[in-house]
């Protein structure tokens, strides 16, 4: 089987794996949900203590949403210039999404034991397992040009890493800190919130330039 014949193989199509991956994502976010209900028949005082007592729960949920809404969007970002995957890239984006679909349990280690160093511990190494592997993706296809319908360009390639960089180093000391104070661990993360705001915008302004480049 020669190279233009591999091209055409369906087997090899990127647009498989992207619609398999959206799949996982979108089971992935339905099942943080599932744990977030009230009992039945309660009496307004019961209804209170119930409302308050989902709360966590309720928490939970959003900020796996959010964590799961950005990796969802990075590997769609990470496939724009990809044609077809090769089998390093196949078993890293299983992988990948064997992670996505395994966040339901830290999410609810996190929503009903937040208080515990080892849901929190549990929870940063699971985000910062997955940013390590969107981190591993991105390297790989940037490394494998003749994969994508055209060659990333190396700014965005690099900012892209610098990004998944940081989540998964804010996250991998998490896990420590979290052991040091669960608190302290959970304030920790939102140190990542003004890295992404520095790097979402430049990413931006590097994509709109390849755009313009024809990139």
């Amino acid at each position: 089987m020669n190279g233009h014949q591999r091209v055409q193989d369906d087997e090899g199509s990127a647009a498989r794996l992207l619609a398999l991956s959206d799949g996982v994502f979108a089971i992935a976010m339905t099942l943080l949900a599932l744990d977030i209900t009230l009992p039945a028949g309660l009496d307004p005082a019961g209804f209170q203590r119930a409302l308050s007592d989902v709360m966590p729960k309720v928490w939970a949920y959003v900020l796996s949403l959010l964590v799961i809404a950005a990796f969802w969007r990075g590997h769609h970002q990470i496939f724009r210039y990809v044609r077809e995957v090769d089998g390093t890239v196949i078993r890293i984006g299983l992988l990948g999404l064997g992670l996505i679909a395994l966040m339901p349990f830290p999410t609810t280690l996190l929503a009903e034991y937040g208080d515990l160093s080892q849901a929190v511990a549990v929870y940063s190494a699971a985000v910062a397992a997955m940013g390590a592997n969107q981190l591993a993706l991105t390297v790989v296809l940037w490394k494998r040009p003749w994969l994508g319908r055209a060659a990333l360009p190396d700014p965005v390639a690099r900012n892209d890493v610098a990004d998944l960089a940081a989540t998964v180093l804010v996250f991998a000391v998490a896990v420590p800190l979290a052991f040091v104070s669960p608190t302290g661990a959970k304030l920790w993360w939102a140190v990542l919130i003004p890295v992404r705001v520095v790097t979402g915008k430049r990413s931006k302004r590097l994509r709109a330039a390849a755009q313009r480049s024809g990139g």
